[in-house]
């Protein structure tokens, strides 16, 4: 039995988009704020610098990965076009909604300014692990038994 790959470029930045997520949401977010001197301000802006920076960066892996799945020709009820659909989704909701309030809060936060309280960061987690699971589908999907 052997294993074929049939997107190579897609597969490739599939799992480097889930080592980056993973990376980042999963590692940097939370230890950027047990490192001596790093102050909540200091860590949030921080956070804003990054996160804004990942954005950008699963857009690129985003658009590599749609060529290419057009490039295959594939017909859209497959599994891997289906999991990019939802993917593209979650990456929409962050850039126009999560990512844009939770940087308002930030902001208020290194003003100094009240914050009332909020689920804006589990709504953020639960989708950066949502992506996550379907990159990682996605991405499995692509290999093929032969």
């Amino acid at each position: 039995m052997n294993t074929s790959v049939q997107q190579p470029v897609a597969i490739a930045c599939l799992f480097t988009w889930i080592g980056f997520v993973c990376a980042i949401s999963f590692l940097e977010a939370w230890l950027k704020f047990r490192a001596p001197g790093v102050i909540l301000p200091i860590g949030l802006g921080i956070g804003r610098l990054i996160f804004g920076a990942l954005n950008k960066v699963e857009w690129v892996f985003a658009a590599v990965v749609c060529i290419s799945a057009v490039m295959h020709g594939k017909p859209f009820m497959t599994l891997p076009n289906m999991c990019l659909t939802a993917v593209v989704m979650i990456l929409v909701m962050q850039t126009v909604w999560l990512l844009p309030a939770l940087d308002v809060r930030a902001e208020l936060h290194m003003q100094g300014k009240p914050v009332t309280h909020s689920y804006l960061h589990f709504w953020f987690v639960g989708t950066e692990v949502v992506k996550v699971i379907i990159l990682f589908i996605t991405a499995i999907s692509l290999l093929k038994k032969s």
